[in-house]
């Protein structure tokens, strides 16, 4: 009678203990699920695991928990500007939620092995997507030139060429003697902090902004 709700209870202890190694990265670099958060979504899938082998192992509470994190990790992605983030918190807490149903079917040696993934990506592989960013960043820039010189937009797209970007328009509008352009602009972030420099100069953009 006892060996049942010691081996459980064990779980759930697990699921605490992953739950709070991955939940101390995202409480570290100050996301929006943090510790206790990924702690209480691996726990809950781990009980809800559980749960689901007293209950003659019924898929449907399975599929149920994927259900459920779906509905947390879209609250955790949000639109900045013309970035969406939130989307690598999201997937933590998908995949928590996902070892801690590992753990609750007993599979420890899988949840470890999933866990080492996770943080190798979430710590081990920061270095990356920086070095991307530095080799090709997608900026919006937004800008208000003077209309009573056709060719001010022309000048405008001369300087990008200049900097070497590749640029597109993708927003144009008028407002008295001011026209309001926005441009997404992708370049090194070398070719950016050029690009910024020359806008600076150039006297006929009234006002910029990125």
């Amino acid at each position: 009678m006892y060996q049942p709700v010691l081996e459980d209870l064990t779980k759930l202890l697990v699921a605490l203990l992953i739950g709070a190694i991955i939940g101390a990265e995202r409480e570290y670099r100050t996301k929006s699920a943090g510790f206790r958060t990924v702690i209480l979504i691996t726990v809950g899938s781990t009980l809800f695991t559980i749960v689901s082998n007293l209950m003659s192992n019924d898929a449907r509470v399975a599929s149920n928990i994927v259900t459920g994190i779906g509905f947390l990790g879209a609250g955790a992605i949000f639109k900045e500007g013309a970035n969406v983030k939130g989307l690598t918190t999201a997937t933590t807490i998908w995949i928590s939620a996902a070892i801690g149903m590992a753990i609750g079917i007993g599979q420890y040696s899988l949840a470890i092995s999933v866990v080492s993934i996770v943080i190798l990506v979430l710590v081990g592989f920061t270095w990356l997507p920086t070095l991307i960013d530095k080799l090709n960043t997608e900026l919006v820039y937004n800008f208000t030139i003077d209309s009573v010189d056709s060719s001010n937009i022309k000048n405008l797209e001369s300087i990008f060429k200049e900097c070497k970007v590749n640029f597109k328009c993708v927003k144009q509008a008028k407002r008295n003697d001011n026209i309001h352009l926005s441009y997404t602009i992708k370049a090194s972030q070398k070719n950016h902090e050029k690009l910024v420099i020359n806008l600076f100069d150039d006297k006929n953009i009234i006002s910029f902004e990125a």
